[in-house]
């Protein structure tokens, strides 16, 4: 399932149950070490610099398609408390961790988050993310996956909103893949259910 934005002006808050609730870290997340710290044995991803964009995460070992990789962890909010608390970076007002959840809440991974935060978009992606019947969301393996591979899913950003050149620009991809359509952006056709982020402004990953 692909991610799925809004701009919040044109979303009404909605009630969350357990808004202050934390979603439990994945036995595989190694986010609890420093993105350049030493493989440990066991492990199966790491975070490191991208030649994409910023921070990324890496396979440290072969993966199979249809492995479930890691859980989008973060603190489960209400839309009004995810307005209120946009934007994380003043200086940065398009960035944001946010997650967005069937029934109207978000995953902020700013808290309580792990590394599947540093997951990078791709046009061509090896991995999906899938949200289960409980709210919860792990990244899944779309096809096999080498070690050293970086992984990445397709955001599919869905701004209520005419998809202007603009718009388009605000969320330039650099996947660099043959597929790439140039935005983080979803095409009119086709459009994923599953919503990655939500702010005042666009949200994007870093």
């Amino acid at each position: 399932m692909r991610a799925h934005a809004h701009r919040c002006a044109h979303v009404r808050a909605q009630a969350c149950i357990n808004v202050t609730k934390f979603l439990p870290v994945s036995a595989a997340d190694p986010a609890q070490s420093p993105p350049v710290a030493r493989p440990r044995a066991g492990r199966r991803l790491q975070v490191r610099r991208s030649g994409v964009h910023g921070k990324g995460v890496f396979a440290l070992r072969p993966i199979a398609a249809g492995e479930r990789l890691i859980e989008y962890t973060g603190e489960v909010i209400s839309w009004a408390e995810a307005l209120r608390r946009h934007p994380h970076d003043p200086a940065q007002p398009t960035h944001t961790f946010y997650f967005h959840i069937e029934g109207g809440c978000v995953i902020d991974a700013k808290h309580g988050g792990n590394s599947s935060r540093w997951i990078n978009h791709s046009c061509a992606p090896n991995c999906e993310a899938e949200e289960t019947p409980e709210g919860r969301v792990f990244i899944k393996a779309l096809r096999d996956i080498a070690p050293g591979e970086e992984l990445f899913y397709d955001y599919g950003l869905v701004i209520d909103e005419p998809l202007t050149a603009r718009l388009k620009a605000e969320y330039a991809c650099h996947c660099g893949t043959p597929a790439c359509r140039g935005t983080l952006l979803a095409p009119r056709a086709g459009r994923p259910r599953r919503r990655a982020s939500a702010s005042a402004t666009p949200a994007r990953r870093s």
